[in-house]
């Protein structure tokens, strides 16, 4: 296969999805199938061999992660309408005292994202940084800066959030191991971006105009207990860990195939959301919770699109024998390879804004190249999520979620105290990535 026809095939192929997806009106998941039915044909694919590699990599990639993101989205508008999630907030405020506020926020949103897009769990938890903020006389940049970025961290590294599923079945990782290497790669990027946010939060002029549209909140009455409010997220990570450790340790238990199947990722979530069902839905009328599940399902949708359309064009790298070729050229370059998803990752989130979009992108383009080369799978994974941290800025979502809903209206400021914070986070990212590399 001649190498400027695979160079090139490549080079238009992911220059034509950048450019559908923010120059054009196209959608990120057509813009994924054109772009591999484009690379597929310039390399020299036969139009048969193509389609059949788009089925089967859209298939195969959501036959592992669809039912657990729809099981997760359900949860998520559950814990959303109960008001669990600002039971979480107040129970870690309660633990950790005052001065400490900051920290409690974190680790409520480090917490909470686990099953609840980031932006979300920072609209359902507004109502408490405001309470507090008012009481402790804080800075409310600070309070629902530091939630900000515990949400943010496990949006980006904790499944059962799509975008660290959607990964860790592009790379073909067991959901547990990826789900306990992230939660640990949280906690310090967490810490590290709440300390800015901290500093800085002090140092910026808002004004929260508590009649602005945008900072209207769900009102929650009759909260649950905290056990009830926490079990729907524990369960489901107890399960999965505990069937990642019997797999690792290769135990040879009593009742050890039980053990894995309830600790399945599909069946561990399913019965998270049971367990919210069943403890989060008394003061709702049938309709109403079909209804907010139903709703869950809606964002869900575009999110599984968005997965299938990755696979698919990893499996079009994949079957052309493109991937072995830029195996053996990144070996040459001495570029680590550790650091091809995370690189990737980091461009296509500055472009374009979306993590979720970077973090997958990233990984369909570098799962066929890395599987040739001496990488670990879980940590090239997680450098696709870390990758996908950096600058947040005017066309990321959540960007203007966390800086209007805070009252920072100056862009400069916007910039120092989001965009700067998840640099930040990508940076400490990059560091920890390196060293589990060398670690092991």
């Amino acid at each position: 296969m001649n190498e400027i026809r695979i160079i090139g095939s490549l080079v238009i192929g992911i220059s034509l999805l950048l450019i559908l997806i923010l120059r054009t009106k196209v959608h990120a998941f057509p813009a994924l199938i054109l772009s591999a039915v484009v690379t597929g044909l310039i390399i020299g694919m036969q139009p048969d061999s193509i389609l059949k590699s788009l089925s089967l990599g859209f298939g195969n990639t959501l036959s592992s992660i669809g039912i657990i993101i729809g099981f997760g989205v359900m949860m998520g508008e559950i814990l959303n309408v109960s008001g669990a999630a600002e039971v979480m907030a107040n129970t870690f405020i309660k633990v950790f005292g005052r001065n400490r506020e900051e920290l409690a926020f974190a680790l409520t949103g480090y917490i909470v994202s686990i099953p609840i897009f980031c932006d979300s769990g920072f609209i359902i938890l507004l109502p408490s940084v405001k309470a507090v903020a008012k009481k402790t006389k804080k800075s409310i940049v600070s309070l629902g800066g530091a939630l900000a970025v515990g949400l943010l961290t496990t949006h980006h590294l904790a499944p059962p959030t799509p975008g660290p599923v959607g990964v860790a079945s592009i790379f073909g990782i067991d959901l547990g191991n990826f789900l306990m290497w992230g939660l640990i790669l949280a906690l310090p990027i967490a810490w590290v971006g709440m300390a800015y946010i901290k500093w800085i939060g002090s140092r910026i002029d808002h004004a929260f105009d508590a009649n602005n549209p945008e900072s209207i909140t769900i009102q929650h009455n009759n909260l649950p207990s905290v056990i009830k409010a926490f079990i729907p997220i524990i369960l489901p990570i107890l399960l999965i860990l505990t069937r990642t450790l019997t797999i690792t340790l290769s135990a040879q238990l009593p009742g050890i195939a039980v053990i894995q199947f309830i600790g399945s990722p599909v069946i561990a979530v399913g019965l998270g959301l049971l367990a919210a069902i069943l403890f989060l839905t008394k003061n709702l009328s049938r309709a109403d919770a079909l209804h907010h599940m139903e709703k869950g399902m809606k964002t869900a949708g575009i999110i599984i699109l968005i997965t299938g359309g990755g696979g698919a064009l990893g499996t079009v790298l994949r079957d052309s024998n493109a991937g072995d070729y830029c195996a053996q050229l990144i070996a040459r370059s001495g570029i680590p390879s550790i650091l091809l998803p995370f690189i990737l990752a980091s461009i296509i989130r500055l472009i374009q804004g979306s993590g979720t979009v970077a973090m997958i992108t990233a990984a369909s383009i570098s799962a066929p190249i890395i599987k040739h080369l001496q990488v670990n799978p879980v940590f090239a994974g997680l450098g696709a999520c870390l990758g996908a941290f950096l600058f947040s800025y005017f066309n990321d979502s959540y960007f203007w979620v966390v800086t209007r809903m805070l009252g920072i209206e100056n862009p400069k400021d916007q910039i120092k105290m989001w965009s700067m914070t998840t640099t930040l986070c990508w940076f400490v990212g990059l560091i920890l990535l390196i060293l589990l590399n060398f670690l092991f």
